[in-house]
């Protein structure tokens, strides 16, 4: 049901993303060319280019990386955000490339930490719906759709309320592990947002309590806490096939401090039922408590961080190939 590939997301170091412009940056990074071989590789179906890799390119380039991308059998997805993106570039893009998605982060809110933002909050929700009502006609107009993620800031109800509320050329980029940080289980967030959804992220963590709530923890795809059996058998009630691309999380931990009082301003009133539902799934491959959570970026290891991401997307490929998925 999934046609399955890869995003840049859980390769940033490896492609000379992660720390560019810093005393930190891969000066070896591989790019698009090495993010289009490694996805070779791994028998990728869907291909989502980071829009920075298309600023500079030629209506000649991208017709060129157009008939590649056919040749290769692999579906292009755009990728950008909704504040800081361009979406002029984008829906250019996304014609040249026969690209029919043009996936979007919404906000730059990270562990559903609204309260972190104070008022701001609000003035982002309101840019929110300022840049989908511009921008949802043009996109309709050239027959694509904006899918919409839920990058750690928005709950299941609040990414189907954007749907109706803008139409049918928007719709939802389904993230796996990015359930946890709204305090929502991942088959409840699935079950709800199921009709819409357009693309996925395959992404798990694996999950450390700590006092003030829970650490996400980046882990191979299939080793962590998502249980993807019975999200995709929910997902294949509503469509027959979905474009999907492989994203193990960032290679700095989440911490969700949903314990706190601070954290739930900004939320709706949450039933006891759903939260202990979101704990008790968080619960699955739990990482110990005294577990050293950081990843080689985290201990300064940057030697070893190309080779560590390399190592988790080709784990998480057999993984899902394992149980179906890919």
């Amino acid at each position: 049901m999934l046609q399955v590939g890869l995003n840049p997301y859980g390769l940033t170091y490896y492609l000379g993303l992660q720390g560019a412009g810093t005393p930190r940056a891969n000066s070896d990074g591989k790019g698009l060319e090495g993010f289009i071989a490694l996805a070779e590789e791994l028998g990728g179906k869907t291909l989502e280019i980071w829009e920075g890799w298309l600023g500079k390119m030629t209506d000649a380039d991208l017709a060129a990386l157009r008939d590649r991308l056919e040749g290769l059998g692999m579906t292009p997805v755009i990728s950008s955000g909704l504040q800081h993106g361009d979406m002029d570039l984008c829906i250019r893009a996304a014609l040249a490339l026969n690209a029919k998605l043009i996936r979007v982060a919404l906000t730059p809110i990270l562990c559903g930490e609204r309260h972190a933002a104070g008022q701001h909050w609000f003035e982002l929700l309101a840019s929110v719906r300022s840049k989908l009502g511009l921008y949802a006609p043009r996109a309709a107009e050239h027959g694509l759709t904006i899918v919409i993620e839920n990058h750690q800031d928005f709950t299941s109800r609040e990414l189907v309320g954007f749907c109706e509320e803008f139409g049918h050329a928007v719709r939802i980029v389904f993230d796996t592990g990015n359930t946890f940080p709204v305090a929502e289980a991942p088959l409840d967030f699935t079950r709800v947002i199921a009709p819409y959804v357009r693309h996925v992220h395959l992404k798990d963590y694996r999950v450390q309590a700590t006092d003030d709530g829970f650490r996400l923890v980046r882990c191979a795809i299939g080793d962590g806490a998502v249980p993807f059996p019975e999200l995709v058998a929910i997902l294949g009630q509503f469509h027959t096939t979905l474009p999907a691309v492989l994203e193990p999380g960032a290679l700095d931990v989440r911490h969700v401090k949903l314990l706190t009082a601070d954290w739930w301003k900004g939320y709706a009133p949450k039933s006891a039922e759903d939260l202990a539902a979101c704990l008790l799934a968080a619960k699955r491959n739990r990482l110990p408590d005294d577990a050293d959570y950081r990843t080689p970026w985290e201990h300064g290891a940057d030697g070893e961080v190309a080779q560590y991401e390399l190592d988790m997307i080709r784990r998480s490929a057999a993984n899902m190939k394992s149980i179906g998925i890919m």
